[in-house]
């Protein structure tokens, strides 16, 4: 969603620094983490994998993450393009939203944007277990639409992570305005790559009529 739907100013970095200087201060993790190589979710997934991040924690790592997104979806615009993509797209394909964002952050700069209702589905971190780079939204999604498999749905994103956790679940994954050379360096080869998001109809034909 984030640099694909919305051009949100979250700072990823900066949520990513904070939720780990805070586990590490309760002991969760140790310093000397790489974080030119992790990003929040990683990072998370390697505090839950401690066994020591209690419910009390828990609440107060999500609380870090959701201050971040929200200030950051404050006034988030939609990409150029992706308000006609989805008129386009509505009544003829399952449109659906994978974010590592909380569904309350995540709905307020859809609403705010008059978009949300073009969505038959939208996942939030609430309903994964694991978030991006793990594939638990995508099943989310292909659980909803039981009807459907992996390979008749297409994935768009602009970080590794999406592709990654797209791939994992066997969902085709187009790239968008993605860091190639640091997908490929994660083990992400995109279906595609775009540099427009109306590209993305040329990869549906003849699912769609114009």
């Amino acid at each position: 969603m984030d640099n694909t739907l919305l051009h949100s100013t979250i700072d990823f970095g900066a949520m990513k620094r904070d939720i780990y200087a805070f586990l590490c201060s309760h002991g969760v993790l140790s310093p000397g983490l790489s974080m030119d190589t992790h990003t929040t979710s990683t990072v998370i997934a390697e505090a839950m994998n401690t066994g020591q991040l209690s419910e009390e924690l828990s609440s107060m790592m999500w609380d870090i993450a959701k201050e971040h997104e929200i200030q950051g979806m404050l006034g988030a615009n939609l990409e150029e393009g992706a308000m006609e993509l989805v008129r386009q797209l509505q009544g003829q394909l399952h449109l659906a939203i994978v974010t590592n964002n909380a569904v309350e952050a995540a709905m307020a700069a859809l609403e705010e944007n008059r978009i949300a209702h073009y969505f038959d589905l939208v996942i939030g971190r609430e309903a994964m277990g694991l978030l991006k780079p793990a594939p638990d939204g995508y099943m989310a999604v292909l659980r909803h639409f039981h009807h459907t498999s992996p390979k008749e749905w297409l994935s768009v994103g602009d970080a590794w992570v999406d592709g990654k956790a797209s791939e994992s679940a066997g969902i085709p994954f187009i790239a968008y305005r993605g860091d190639m050379a640091r997908m490929n360096r994660m083990g992400v080869i995109p279906f595609a790559e775009i540099q427009d998001i109306q590209e993305v109809l040329g990869y549906l034909q003849p699912h769609i009529t114009k």
